[in-house]
C-alpha cells in the first residue's frame, strides 16, 4: 500500500476532527463569545451545510491544477478557516471561519479519494479506499472526546490549535511524500467531469448512500439522551459507550474495505439488513442496559462503515475522479443533516425511541433502492462466470466488461 493513503487518511483524519470540535466545546465558546448554545449548535450545521453546498464549487475551482497542488491548495484554505476560528471574538468570524473549513474538507474528501485511485492498483483500490476512509472512522472515534479534553485543560481555542498542528504535520509529509500526479489519465477538464452525472443511474446510488449514512445519523445524533434518559446510563459513563462504538465503527469499516470491490451489493445489502435489525432490536430493548448496548455496537458495526463500499459502487458507476467524489461527499453530509433532522422532529413527536424506528425506516428504503442491483447481481452466473467477475471488480470492469451500479 503506497504511504501517500496513510497521508490521506491523515487528512482526512484532521479535518474530520475539525468538524466534531465544536460539539466538545459547546459550553466553553458559548462562554466565551457571548452566545447561546443553541447558537454554538448552528456552527456544527454551518460546518455540514459548507461541505455539502460549498465542496462541489471548491473542487471545481481546483480541477484545473494538479492532484497534489490541488492537495496543497484545500490544505491552506483548511488552514486558513481553522485559524479564524482558533482566534475569533466574535460569533461571525466564527462562523466564517467554519464554513471556510466545511468547504475545504468536503473538496479534500473528494481530491484525496481521487488520489488514492490514481496512485494504487485497481485490485487494492478498495482496500487503499477504506484505508483513508479510517480517517473518518478514528476522527468520529477520537474527535468529540478529546476536544472535550483539551478543553478543560487548555480552553476552547487550543482544540484548534491542535487540529491546526496536525493538518500542518498531513500537510508537510503529503508535499514530501505524495508523488507529483498528472491529472487523471481520461479526464477531460471540468466538462468532461461534469458529464458523468448524465447517468440517471448514478444519482439513485448517490442518493442510496444518502439514506444509508441517514439511516444511522439519525440515531447517532441521539444516543446521549437516549442512553441516560430511556436506558439508565449516568452521564459520567456515556462518554466510554461512545468510545466503544467508536471502536466498532473502524473495526467495520476494515472488514467492509477488505470486501468492498468484489463483492460491493452483497456488503450494502447485508449491511444494510443487519442495520435494520440492530436499530429496530435499539428501539424495542433501549430501556434494558446490556440488549441496547449490544444493538448499539451493532449500528457502529455496519453503518456509516458501509462508506469503502459506497465509494467503490459510485465510482464504478461513473468515475474515480474528485468531482464525483466531493459531489458524492456531499449527499453523504446531506444524509447527516436529514438524519438528524428527522430524529429530532421523531423525538418532538413520539418521543427518544423514534430516532431509532426513523432509521430502520430510512434503512428499510436503502435497501429498496438496491433492489435493481440485487436482481442483477442474481441474474449475472447465467451469463457466464468471466462476466460475473467482471460485475463484482471494478478493475476488470475498467477493462472491459462493462459498467454497473
Amino acid at each position: 500500500m503506497p504511504k501517500a493513503v496513510y497521508l490521506m487518511a491523515l487528512g482526512i483524519f484532521a479535518m474530520v476532527t475539525s468538524e466534531f470540535l465544536v460539539g466538545g466545546l459547546m459550553p466553553q465558546i458559548s462562554e466565551d463569545l457571548g452566545v447561546t448554545i443553541p447558537q454554538v449548535g448552528y456552527l456544527i450545521t454551518a460546518f455540514a451545510v459548507a461541505m455539502a453546498v460549498g465542496g462541489p464549487f471548491a473542487t471545481a475551482v481546483v480541477l484545473k491544477l494538479r492532484p497534489k497542488a490541488a492537495l496543497m491548495t484545500l490544505y491552506a484554505v483548511f488552514l486558513l478557516g481553522n485559524a479564524l476560528a482558533a482566534v475569533a471574538t466574535d460569533y461571525w468570524v466564527m462562523l466564517a471561519g467554519r464554513v471556510i473549513t466545511g468547504t475545504a474538507s468536503s473538496a479534500f474528501f473528494g481530491v484525496s479519494l481521487a488520489v488514492v485511485a490514481q496512485i494504487t492498483k485497481p485490485e487494492l483500490r478498495g482496500r487503499a479506499t477504506g484505508l483513508a476512509m479510517q480517517g473518518l472512522m478514528v476522527g468520529t472515534l477520537l474527535g468529540l472526546p478529546v476536544s472535550t479534553l483539551v478543553g478543560e485543560q487548555w480552553g476552547w481555542r487550543a482544540g484548534f490549535v491542535v487540529v491546526g498542528i496536525v493538518t500542518v504535520i498531513a500537510a508537510v509529509a503529503t508535499l514530501i511524500v505524495v508523488p507529483s500526479l498528472e491529472h487523471a489519465q481520461d479526464s477531460g477538464g471540468f466538462r468532461q467531469e461534469v458529464s458523468a452525472f448524465r447517468n440517471g443511474k448514478l444519482w439513485l446510488i448517490i442518493c442510496t448512500s444518502t439514506l444509508i449514512i441517514g439511516a444511522t445519523f439519525s440515531a447517532f445524533s441521539y444516543y446521549t439522551p437516549i442512553l441516560t434518559e430511556v436506558t439508565g446510563y449516568s452521564r459520567d459513563i456515556v462518554p466510554l459507550l461512545l468510545l466503544a462504538y467508536g471502536a466498532a465503527t473502524v473495526i467495520g469499516n476494515a472488514v467492509v474495505a477488505r470486501l468492498a470491490d468484489t463483492h460491493t451489493i452483497r456488503v450494502l445489502t447485508t449491511g444494510l439488513a443487519l442495520n435494520v435489525l440492530f436499530l429496530s432490536a435499539f428501539a424495542l430493548f433501549a430501556d434494558l442496559k446490556v440488549p441496547a448496548l449490544l444493538a448499539m455496537m451493532g449500528i457502529g458495526f455496519v453503518g456509516v462503515t458501509m462508506n469503502p463500499a459506497m465509494i467503490s459502487r459510485v465510482q464504478r458507476a461513473a468515475n474515480a475522479r474528485a468531482l464525483v467524489n466531493t459531489v458524492h461527499t456531499s449527499f453523504i453530509t446531506l444524509g447527516v443533516v436529514i438524519g438528524s433532522w428527522l430524529g429530532g422532529l421523531g423525538i418532538n413527536a413520539y418521543g427518544l425511541r423514534a430516532p431509532l424506528w426513523l432509521g430502520a425506516i430510512l434503512a428499510v428504503l436503502a435497501l429498496v433502492a438496491l433492489i435493481p442491483d440485487m436482481g442483477q447481481m442474481r441474474r449475472r452466473p447465467a451469463a457466464g462466470p468471466a462476466v460475473a467477475a467482471a460485475g463484482e471488480s471494478p478493475a476488470r470492469e475498467a477493462a472491459g466488461a462493462g459498467q454497473r451500479g
